[in-house]
């Protein structure tokens, strides 16, 4: 089974959580695409959503889902969005698609948070995956410089040869080299930093329930 028919899989395992007449939180990503286009099945059982991106926005709208600001609800039933990485206990990094900040915004107004990914992105301990932070762009180097003392190598991340610029107007960094056994420290401590507007590592937002697509279709994995 390719990558593909994996993301497919699960994105449609994923409608299960969806409680009709509700507000779905949604996701950003290749992963979230293909919820999104299942969840245009079911579109006429559900309120509508709140998206995590203005590409996720775009896509939702286009297949006819209302598509609400986060700032008209108060809580949602469900998050439904991918991850970079997942570890075995839900912690992830997440923001290879640069929405990591609204990502986290809008898990942290859900009641539950499904985590839809292919088995690829489950390790055993986060950090293999460049580790995205959002950063006001005059800070940028000296973060870079803080990672370097954790013994990371940060780099701005680029789109068409300059800096890629955030839903939010800001940067984002890529860092390599770290190894992540305590997410939730890591994450408490890098969200600190002046100049940091989020850090991609979900510990305190983490999953509670991942559907892993396999070869031997999807494996539900609660934490």
């Amino acid at each position: 089974m390719t990558q593909d028919e994996l993301k497919t899989l699960v994105g449609l395992a994923a409608l299960q959580y969806v409680e009709a007449n509700s507000i779905v939180g949604v996701g950003t990503g290749s992963t979230v695409n293909k919820f999104i286009d299942a969840l245009a099945t079911i579109k006429d059982r559900i309120a509508g959503a709140v998206s995590s991106s203005v590409a996720s926005t775009e896509r939702l709208q286009a297949l006819g889902i209302k598509v609400f600001d986060a700032t008209q609800v108060e809580e949602l039933a469900v998050y439904i969005d991918g991850a970079d990485e997942i570890d075995h206990a839900g912690y992830m990094i997440k923001g290879g698609g640069a929405a990591l900040t609204r990502e986290k915004i809008v898990a942290a107004q859900s009641r539950k948070f499904i985590c839809i990914a292919d088995e690829s992105k489950y390790v055993a301990t986060l950090g293999n995956f460049p580790l995205p932070v959002e950063v006001i762009p005059m800070a940028a180097l000296h973060i870079a410089r803080q990672f370097a003392v954790l013994g990371g190598m940060a780099t701005l991340r680029l789109k068409d040869g300059t800096s890629l610029v955030t839903d939010n107007g800001q940067h984002i960094l890529d860092v390599i080299g770290l190894k992540i056994t305590d997410p939730l420290a890591f994450e408490s401590q890098v969200n600190q930093w002046p100049g940091v507007v989020t850090v991609g590592v979900f510990a305190f937002q983490k999953a509670d329930v991942c559907l892993l697509g396999t070869a031997d279709g999807v494996k539900t994995l609660v934490f």
